[in-house]
């Protein structure tokens, strides 16, 4: 997401690049610039022209210090009002009842669904929550069967009332239901509709009235752009919602909704969702998003999401392995199964700073590891086990199993060893001691 708003913004403090000073002119040049960007984003008009007044006025009243270009100065300014703009600082979800009741609210196709799984999941691991899902989209024929296949992958329970057609029944029923089981918070799943409705409206109210949610959540296709935040308007004069959920955002969205919806509603942005797997959820950070849009990456965020794969008892197992020079293919695909558990392999790139412009044009495709994994996957478990035995006849036959060439094969056997002897050196020269991840 973005890649077309950062080259854009980059090519903008170009303008500055060489000059001696900040002043009326170039300041206006580059801010033109700025907003035809932010506009091409599909960033709402009046957003756009208020963001680029606001930029204009805190660099002209900068001194530019000797040690400071004009053109950093700008990304720093432009970078802090991004970062406002988003609203500043990460909201957290209110999970005070008891139960904590959480209402999913937005039109049809907006991911509403899949979201509240995510939820449920990232709850329960992260804070330790015991949800309950509560199947109140009466409506779309395979809402409830997906609600309930979702919560059996994420081991979280779904009430669900079949044949019944009243949402608001639905509701209080499945909050009776979670105070008899002990759950201590329950996400309620409702319709959508494929456009504004008063019949919507009227319905969604009504079980916000019946059930007095503690957090009421908006849930918006981040590709459908500026209409994205025209419903959030609507939603929100109506229900008065606590924050904004942007689903899709790994697709090819210009970003505009991101930038234009904390301005116009005046409620925070709380997760984005950035891919189909249930762990493809983000905390939503101002800061961290502004970071990105100008190609500084988001460091912070990639070692999150390392620590949440990291376990310390499997780092010992490993480390006493390499240090014997024991490291095998197991420990191999185990690694590269950490890697993947992480996200979106291009998304995961894009976080290291310099690195999401150079590959904005390559196609990393998730399955990168397929080729790597089928060759591992076709040796036996002694081979796997014991490196040193793979003799010509061995990688032939692995070859022909894996569908791959005897050439891969033998390179990645010759990786795999330069991995080892490097491993097991960084090892000798730390004393025996390997650097251990902070939490």
């Amino acid at each position: 997401m973005f890649e077309s708003l950062s080259s854009r913004l980059e090519r903008s403090f170009k303008i500055l690049k060489g000059e001696g000073k900040i002043t009326e002119i170039n300041v206006a040049e580059t801010l033109k610039d700025v907003r035809r960007a932010l506009l091409d984003a599909d960033v709402n008009y009046k957003t756009a022209k208020q963001f680029t007044e606001t930029v204009k006025e805190k660099a002209l009243g900068q001194n530019v210090l000797t040690a400071v270009k004009p053109e950093q100065l700008m990304v720093k300014i432009v970078h802090d009002e991004l970062a406002a703009l988003m609203g500043g600082t990460a909201a957290d979800v209110n999970l005070k009842g008891n139960p904590a009741i959480i209402l999913m609210s937005g039109l049809q196709g907006s991911g509403k669904t899949t979201f509240s799984g995510k939820l449920a999941k990232m709850l329960k691991s992260k804070k330790g929550k015991n949800p309950l899902l509560v199947a109140g989209d009466v409506y779309r024929p395979a809402a409830i069967e997906q609600l309930k296949i979702l919560g059996e992958q994420i081991g979280v329970p779904v009430y669900f009332e079949e044949g019944n057609k009243n949402p608001v029944q639905i509701a209080q029923n499945g909050i009776k239901q979670a105070k008899q089981n002990g759950n201590d918070l329950v996400i309620i799943d409702t319709a959508g509709r494929l456009a504004i409705d008063e019949e919507m409206m009227k319905e969604i109210t009504a079980i916000k009235d019946a059930v007095k949610p503690d957090e009421i959540l908006f849930v918006v296709d981040s590709m459908t752009g500026q209409d994205a935040v025209n419903t959030a308007k609507e939603f929100n004069d109506r229900l008065n919602f606590n924050g904004v959920v942007l689903t899709k955002l790994d697709g090819d969205t210009r970003g505009g909704a991101a930038l234009s919806i904390r301005s116009v509603v005046d409620k925070p942005i709380k997760f984005v969702g950035t891919g189909e797997k249930m762990d493809a959820l983000d905390v939503f950070h101002p800061e961290r998003m502004a970071d990105r849009i100008l190609g500084m990456g988001d460091i912070v965020s990639l070692v999150e999401r390392a620590q949440e794969q990291y376990d310390e008892e499997e780092a010992r197992r490993l480390q006493k392995k390499i240090a014997k020079n024991q490291f095998d293919f197991n420990d191999f695909i185990g690694q590269i199964q950490q890697i993947k558990k992480m996200g979106n392999l291009k998304d995961l790139a894009s976080m290291i700073p310099g690195v999401g412009k150079a590959i904005k044009d390559l196609d990393i495709d998730d399955d990168a590891f397929k080729s790597i994994e089928a060759i591992i996957y076709s040796m036996t478990p002694k081979e796997r086990s014991n490196p040193e035995i793979l003799n010509g006849s061995r990688r032939q036959r692995i070859a022909s199993g894996s569908g791959t060439s005897i050439q891969e094969v033998n390179k990645l056997i010759k990786q795999f060893d330069q991995t080892r002897k490097m491993m097991k050196m960084m090892t000798q020269m730390k004393g025996g001691n390997m650097p251990k991840m902070r939490r």
